[in-house]
């Protein structure tokens, strides 16, 4: 059974956020666990699947997902190091104002969304990262967190984020593997090959598939997942060169380059802001 730790946050009449951490320990299906009122969930370490009867998403920092109340969900962890995340709760009548129709589910007494999960951008990446390291910090006000937290949360159910896409139960699941396998060796310079070997299909349809379920290249997925990794690790790094190399940067300036691009600001300027 795996372990948790909880940590309330940030608690206003406007919002409640956790800071949730699992050891990870249970790598099969979990017994089932029901929310007691809706969560937005912003995975910002380690990987994890949910599952919700036959339908399952993997959690990992590209992504937020949606814990629905009343909904009945199981948990996996296919790979080691457990997980991190901030769980967000609001009032309903805030999230009917911020959610698009599109992504809510119709009928019912509570607010709920039609779909497990939906990718996030860098930008919403980046301000995880700040909320989660100012507040564990206790260096930001309240009502900028709030604020903070909200263009979190608007950003990310937007509408550029909140495309559905038409793809097949199956090119789904093979999506998923490949996110798990990403996920398993960060620091991993991998080739099409390696992956189409892993997965056991071809490198043209490997990237077809992933393309069209997540909306953007593999590469750039994977350049998204370490990068959110040095969003967690570099505000406690003395050694960002040896970071770069811990997540498969071929340099220093490649590293600080491609941060820069996602985030707007080098890795140093972002340790020197939380």
């Amino acid at each position: 059974m795996s372990t948790f730790h909880v940590d309330r946050w940030l608690s206003t009449d406007t919002v409640a956020l956790r800071n949730v951490r699992c050891d990870g320990a249970c790598r099969h299906r979990s017994a089932e666990e029901c929310a007691a009122s809706t969560n937005l969930v912003f995975p910002y370490r380690g990987v994890y699947v949910r599952h919700v009867g036959s339908d399952q998403s993997v959690a990992d920092a590209n992504h937020m997902l949606f814990f629905n109340a009343g909904e009945g969900y199981q948990v996996s962890h296919p790979v080691n190091g457990g997980d991190a995340c901030l769980s967000v709760e609001l009032p309903d009548a805030m999230l009917e104002e911020l959610a698009p129709r599109a992504l809510l589910r119709q009928g019912g007494d509570k607010v709920g969304f039609n779909r497990q999960a939906q990718p996030i951008d860098p930008r919403a990446q980046a301000l995880v990262a700040l909320l989660r390291h100012n507040l564990e910090g206790d260096s930001i006000e309240p009502l900028e967190a709030e604020a903070l937290l909200l263009t979190l949360i608007g950003r990310s159910l937007g509408p550029r984020s909140a495309r559905e896409l038409a793809t097949t139960h199956a090119r789904r699941r093979l999506a998923d593997r490949v996110k798990v396998l990403l996920a398993s060796d960060l620091s991993r310079r991998w080739t099409l090959a390696d992956i189409g070997a892993e997965i056991g299909c071809s490198p043209v349809y490997l990237t077809q598939v992933f393309r069209q379920v997540e909306g953007v290249p593999l590469y750039r997925y994977h350049l998204h997942l370490r990068l959110a990794r040095a969003l967690d690790l570099v505000p406690r790094s003395e050694d960002l060169s040896a970071l770069a190399a811990d997540l498969g940067f071929s340099s220093h300036s490649h590293f600080a380059n491609a941060f820069r691009q996602a985030y707007g600001r080098s890795p140093s300027a972002f340790k020197q802001s939380t």
